[in-house]
């Protein structure tokens, strides 16, 4: 996807509706879940010259 250039002397301007409380308060909530799905498949291990770092579980194949 790429970026549309603006014709010299025109501006795009992109105005979305005002977010409701409840769609404000479900996007939260879906962000916060997300986050901690993700942050249960990070494991930390050490390396062996001691450095941590964080590793994705893969699942089985």
């Amino acid at each position: 996807m790429g970026f549309i250039k603006e014709p010299k002397g025109v501006y795009f301007v992109i105005q979305s509706p005002p977010l409701t409380d409840t769609v404000r308060i479900e996007i939260s909530e879906f962000i916060r879940t997300r986050k901690l799905q993700i942050k249960s498949k990070l494991t930390k291990t050490i390396s062996k010259k001691g450095n941590r770092h964080n590793v994705l579980k893969m699942p089985n194949a």
